[in-house]
């Protein structure tokens, strides 16, 4: 089976399997079940995997055609529709320029008891900012990226948010922050370039 064919597996079922990946993470972190209850589960979750690993792509997912003509990145660890451990971002273009996503971060991007770890967040505020400078069948990748904790970041709902400074030539300067119920947590600011065609 061709892995990008969406007519052969919905793109909704892929969403939903992930989904319950996302769970048995929570749980597998949460759980206080016996050891009866964890070996059994261990048994079920090892059969699962090896039922999906019968028909597998080699190396990473990549960036894959869709039959509609989008570029399906589905194995990104930030917005990855089939990546459990992509929370997963959906990022939202304003017309003024302004690039933001919220999301709810639970055990599984714990860092500090209570709070999201600072490489999560910095993962989230990369992807953000990036995002200002990505365009149409130009993505942007990251030169530098610079962040100030300025608090923790409670577990829960977070808002992740960037927009353009300016641009100079072939660098694109972005500036963003996460911030919660708390007030902002984390500043960032970031250079990003557009990659050149690889050459023919």
């Amino acid at each position: 089976m061709s892995v990008t064919s969406e007519t052969e597996v919905p793109e909704a079922l892929y969403a939903s399997l992930t989904e319950s990946v996302r769970r048995l993470v929570d749980a597998t972190i949460r759980s206080q079940a016996d050891l009866e209850a964890v070996a059994s589960a261990k048994a079920k979750i090892d059969a699962a995997a090896d039922e999906l690993s019968q028909s597998l792509i080699p190396g990473s997912f990549g960036i894959q055609p869709a039959a509609d003509g989008r570029s399906l990145a589905w194995g990104n660890a930030v917005i990855g529709l089939r990546n459990a451990l992509a929370p997963p971002l959906v990022v939202h273009h304003e017309s003024d320029g302004r690039v933001w996503a919220e999301v709810t971060l639970g055990a599984a991007y714990e860092g500090p008891a209570g709070h999201v770890h600072g490489g999560i967040c910095a993962l989230l505020l990369d992807h953000v900012l990036g995002a200002t400078a990505h365009q149409p069948g130009r993505p942007a990748v990251t030169g530098t990226l610079t962040l100030r904790y300025e608090a923790g970041t409670r577990l829960g709902p977070v808002h992740a948010e960037a927009r353009i400074d300016r641009v100079e030539g072939v660098k694109t300067f972005a500036v963003g922050h996460l911030s919660t119920s708390d007030g902002v947590t984390v500043r960032a600011e970031g250079v990003f370039f557009h990659p050149r065609p690889a050459a023919g």
